[in-house]
Parts: C-alpha cells; sequence; structure tokens
C-alpha cells in the first residue's frame, strides 16, 4: 500500500467498491483525483511542470438514445490537458458513460457538448470531446510501429520493485543521438485496486544515447508498481529527464482497455499533440 491509498481524496472515490450502474444520465457520476497526490512526490509545481502534454482516453461502450428511442453507438475521444487540476477517475467515467445509455439526445453535437461541459467542470480545464461512428475513428486504425522495440534484449531478471536508480549512469556523454524506442513490458498496478495495467510505452529523445538494457530492467520495474497511468508516464518522464539528461523527450504510453476505456498519457519537453497510432493490443 502506498501513503496515497490514504489520502483523503481517494477515500470516496468508487474504485474498488460495490456499484450500481446507472441507466439515465447522471454527471455527478463523475469524480476527479487531484493530479498534485502524485506530483508533490515528484517534486513537481503546478506552476513550472517540466512538461507539456495531454491524457488521451478512448471510450468504445457510448451509447444513447435519439427521440425516437432508437439506439446510436459511437466511439468517444476524449483530451484532457496535462495541466489540469484533476484526473478523471476511471471507474467514475465508466459509469458516467454508462449512464447515457437509457437517455435520449437530439444529436452527437449535444451529446458531445453535454461531456465536454462536465469532464471540464471535473478536470478544472476544458476537454476537447470528438465523436466518431464505429468505423470511422482515425486514431484507432492500426498503424505500424517505426520505433525500435527494445524487448528482445536478453535479460535475467529476479527482482520487480520499482527502482528508478536503475539509470543512474545510463547514457554515454560522448555520444548524442536521436533515438524513438518502444517497450511492450510496461506493466504497473491500480493505485487502490492493485489490478493489473498493460501497456507500450514509447519514448523518443534526443541527448546522450541511453543504455538500452537498463532502460528496459527501469521499464520492468514497474511491475508490481502501483500508480494510475498518468502518474506512471510522468515517473518515467522525469526520472528519464534527470538522470539521461535529454535535450528533447517524449514518453507516451498507450494502455489496454478496461471496461470500455483506456487511458493513453502523452508527456514531452515539446508543446504537441499525442501520436493518432495504436497496435493490435490497443
Amino acid at each position: 500500500m502506498t501513503k496515497y491509498q490514504n489520502a483523503d481524496e481517494l477515500k470516496s472515490l468508487t474504485l474498488g467498491k460495490s456499484t450500481e450502474y446507472a441507466s439515465k444520465y447522471s454527471p455527478q457520476l463523475l469524480q476527479g483525483v487531484p493530479r498534485a497526490l502524485n506530483r508533490d512526490d515528484l517534486n513537481l509545481k503546478a506552476d513550472a511542470l517540466p512538461f507539456f502534454g495531454e491524457d488521451v482516453w478512448y471510450g468504445y461502450e457510448l451509447s444513447w438514445l435519439e427521440p425516437n428511442g432508437k439506439p446510436v453507438v459511437a466511439v468517444a475521444e476524449f483530451r484532457f490537458c496535462c495541466s489540469s487540476v484533476n484526473l478523471i477517475e476511471s471507474k467514475s467515467f465508466k459509469l458516467y458513460l454508462n449512464s447515457f445509455n437509457q437517455s435520449h439526445f437530439s444529436n452527437m453535437d449535444e451529446v458531445s457538448a453535454i461531456l465536454s461541459k462536465d469532464l471540464e467542470q471535473v478536470s478544472g480545464k476544458p476537454v476537447q470531446v470528438t465523436l466518431y461512428k464505429v468505423d470511422q475513428c482515425p486514431a484507432l486504425a492500426i498503424a505500424p510501429i517505426t520505433a525500435q522495440c527494445i524487448d528482445d534484449i536478453d535479460l535475467t531478471i529476479d527482482s520487480y520493485q520499482f527502482d528508478r536508480s536503475i539509470l543512474e549512469n545510463s547514457t554515454s556523454n560522448d555520444e548524442i543521438v536521436t533515438q524513438y524506442l518502444v517497450s511492450h513490458l510496461l506493466k504497473s498496478n491500480c493505485l487502490i485496486t492493485n489490478q493489473p495495467d498493460w501497456g507500450s510505452v514509447y519514448i523518443n529523445y534526443t541527448g546522450p544515447k541511453i543504455n538500452q538494457e537498463k532502460l528496459l530492467r527501469y521499464l520492468i520495474s514497474f511491475r508490481q508498481h502501483n500508480e494510475f497511468h498518468e502518474q506512471c508516464v510522468e515517473r518515467i518522464y522525469t526520472d528519464l529527464l534527470e538522470f539521461c539528461h535529454c535535450s528533447s523527450l517524449s514518453v507516451f504510453a498507450r494502455y489496454t482497455r478496461r471496461g470500455g476505456l483506456d487511458i493513453n498519457p502523452f508527456r514531452s519537453s515539446q508543446a504537441e499533440s499525442a501520436p493518432q497510432s495504436r497496435t493490435l493490443r490497443q
């Protein structure tokens, strides 16, 4: 158990508790988690973040009723600014989206506007919401991976506890490179329920060449670590920035979906949007 699990803000969450599903529109179901709970531990200040970024969520189980009662289904894309006060707690998000199932709305634009308004109220900053027909979402097209996969490195590992010190002395100061790397071995656990979270992490950097074996060991050390998706990505970003002295850096994790939602945090030294790509896992 981490110190975050004892925080008062987390005790009131529906996550990890038995709940009933509402089938009528219920915005009060949404719950926020202060980003500061994790950032204080990383010495990150809200007014001086060392990165830009966003959390991109995809919802696969969004449905509502037209005025005549006919159901509509859609895929939803949600983009949350990483500088918002709160992240959205995932179980409350699922319950909230489920509450649209038996509610009547005039059209897709109305649903999109309602989603954006409700999510902004909880997160604290404007949220970009885009709804797609289920076969027309460009970001969900399976794209070839251009990043170099480091998962085939031969390793012997007997410890799976998070250890940031693995990154110490992991760079070659006499060789400056630009590399785009990916590992599909990222696994962490939910901060509250301890359920496994599976992801692929993409690291694009310019700077002293990073020892890929140490980088892979570091990523594998998250295997029994308990944090939310967004927090893990910010931890990876700040550790790489500190230990590897990157002049340019982006970290993008594409997590597999649970309950019709997947969460894809993106943090970068540049003001840019998250890549629109995925693999078969997502």
